[in-house]
C-alpha cells in the first residue's frame, strides 16, 4: 500500500542540525519513507491523510526499559535502590507467571505506543511472552534475558545465561527484523566474574548487542573499586564484555577515565534522568559524555522507579536538570536531546534503517498535534518538543508503514481486553 501524509511540517536531520519542512508530503511505499519534499510528488497513492496543523517526528526509542514492571509502579517508594531490590522489588518478580509478564507487557505497549515510542530496548526475564506482545502490536523492540550469577553456581550450570542464549537463537531478528534479542549482564554486583567472562564471549560469538546496568549507584561504583580494585566499566571491559556493541544504562558514577574507556570502546551510555532522581543516584555526566563524543541516548528505565514510560518526560528532565546542576542554560541542547531518543537510539540498538525521517528509511513516524494553546507558537520545533510537548499531544504513532495508535484509538490492540487481563493478573500478584 502506498500512503501519502499530507499538508504536515517534517523535522528532518541535514548535517546533523534539525530542520523543518513546512506544508510537507510524506509518501510510504508499504513499510519505507518513498517521498520526503515541500513539493507535492507526481505518484498516485491509494490513500493520501491530511495532517494540517501536526508536525511528523521520529519514532521515539526508549533504549533502557523493564516493561513487564509497569505492574510494580509505585511499589517501595523512598527507598534507596538495594533496599528497594531486596525488600520489595525481588520477592514480588519472585511471584511472576507467564500469564503476569504477558498481561504487563501488553500493558506497558499501550502506554508506550501513546507516548510515542515505536522501539524499546527491554531487560527482564521470561522475554518469550513479551515476544508475543510487542509482534501483536506491531513494534520493535530489542529484548533480553536478564542474566544473573551466584559464587556458588558455575557458568555451565547457570540457568539464565542458557536461557538467554536459547532467546537469542530462536527469536533474533524475529518478525522481520522488528524483534531483536540482545544479551543481558543484569550488573557487576549481581554476577560473578566468572559469569560476566563467559557470557560476554557467548555474546560475541553470536555477533549480538550487550545491554547492563553500568555505575548507578555510588555505593555500587565504590564497592567494586574495593572488591576487585577496579571500576565496573574498568572490570567489564577487562572480561571482554565491551567486545561487543553495549548499552550501558545509568553510568551516574563514571569517572573521566571511565568515559573515555566508553569512548574507545564504543559503548553507548542510556540517561534515564527520572530514575536517578527519585532513587536519589545523582546526576550522569551527560554532557560530559557528550562532549566526548559518545553515543548518549535515554530511557524511561522501569515504571517502578519512574513511575511511567513517557520519552518526552524523559527529554525535557535530561535538559533541564543539568542546566540547573551546572548553572549554565547553554549546555544541554534540544537539538542533542532530540537526537538521544532518536538517530543516537536507532545507533545503539543496531536499526541503521530508522530514527530519522529520510527517504529509504523506515517509516517509523509519530505525529504530534500542534493545534494546542501551549503549542502556540511554534519558533522552535526541537525546543518546543523537549520542553513544551506532553505525551498527551501525540496524535498518532507509525511504524513500518502501519498506523498503530490514532487520536486515541488503538489499531492492532484491544485495549479494554488488556487493561481487563492485567487487573485479573495484579489481583493474583498481590494477594
Amino acid at each position: 500500500m502506498k500512503r501519502l501524509l499530507k499538508n504536515c511540517d517534517i523535522l528532518i536531520l541535514e548535517n546533523g542540525v534539525w530542520r523543518a519542512l513546512r506544508s510537507a508530503y510524506c509518501g510510504i511505499d508499504g513499510d519505507t519513507i518513498c517521498w520526503l519534499s515541500e513539493q507535492r510528488p507526481t505518484d498516485a497513492y491509494d490513500e493520501e491523510k491530511n495532517l494540517s496543523g501536526k508536525l511528523l517526528i521520529p519514532g521515539l526509542i526508549n533504549c533502557h526499559d523493564h516493561s513487564p514492571m509497569v505492574f510494580l509502579r509505585g511499589v517501595g517508594s523512598d527507598l534507596n535502590l538495594q533496599d528497594w531490590l531486596t525488600q520489595y522489588i525481588f520477592p514480588l518478580e519472585a511471584k511472576w507467571t507467564d500469564a503476569g509478564i504477558k498481561a504487563a507487557s501488553y500493558l506497558s505497549i499501550l502506554e508506550m505506543l501513546a507516548c510515542g515510542t515505536t522501539s524499546y530496548s527491554d531487560m527482564y526475564y521470561r522475554a518469550e511472552n513479551t515476544v508475543e506482545a510487542v509482534c501483536k502490536a506491531g513494534m520493535k523492540a530489542n529484548l533480553t534475558r536478564s542474566t544473573q550469577g551466584r559464587p556458588d553456581l558455575p557458568y555451565s550450570a547457570n540457568q539464565d545465561c542458557k536461557e538467554g542464549i536459547a532467546l537469542f537463537d530462536r527469536f533474533h531478528n524475529y518478525n522481520g527484523g522488528k524483534i531483536k534479542i540482545d544479551f543481558c549482564i543484569h550488573a557487576e554486583y549481581t554476577n560473578t566474574p566468572e559469569t560476566i567472562r563467559a557470557y560476554s564471549a557467548a555474546c560475541k560469538e553470536r555477533g549480538a548487542h550487550m545491554h547492563l546496568h553500568l555505575s548507578e549507584t555510588r555505593t555500587e561504583h565504590e564497592a567494586c573499586i574495593a572488591k576487585f580494585g577496579k571500576t565496573p566499566a574498568e572490570l567489564f571491559d577487562s572480561l571482554g564484555t565491551f567486545e561487543n556493541p553495549t548499552a550501558a544504562a545509568h553510568c551516574v558514577w563514571v569517572s573521566d577515565s571511565d568515559i573515555e574507556l566508553l569512548k574507545a570502546r564504543g559503548v553507548s551510555p542510556v540517561h534515564c534522568p527520572s530514575s536517578n532522581m527519585k532513587i536519589g543516584s545523582g546526576f550522569a555526566p551527560v554532557q560530559k559524555m557528550l562532549d566526548r563524543g559518545l553515543n548518549v541516548t535515554i530511557g524511561t528505565d522501569g515504571a517502578a522507579s519512574n513511575n511511567n514510560l513517557n520519552m518526552f518526560e524523559e527529554m525535557h528532565l535530561a535538559a533541564v536538570i543539568h542546566n540547573g546542576y551546572h548553572n549554565d542554560p547553554t549546555i544541554m541542547k534540544p537539538g542533542d536531546i532530540l537526537k538521544m531518543a532518536t538517530v543516537n537510539a536507532a545507533k545503539l540498538q543496531g536499526r541503521p534503517d530508522t530514527g530519522e525521517l529520510k527517504v529509504g528509511n523506515k517509516a517509523d513516524i509519530v505525529a504530534i498535534d500542534f493545534d494546542k494553546p501551549h503549542l502556540i507558537p511554534a519558533l522552535d520545533y526541537p525546543a518546543m518538543l523537549v520542553y513544551a510537548v506532553q505525551d498527551s499531544d501525540v496524535c498518532m504513532t507509525m511504524v513500518d508503514g502501519q498506523i498503530l495508535y490514532e487520536n486515541g484509538e488503538y489499531k492492532t490492540l484491544d485495549a479494554e481486553k488488556i487493561k481487563a487481563e492485567a487487573r485479573q493478573e495484579l489481583k493474583k500478584l498481590y494477594e
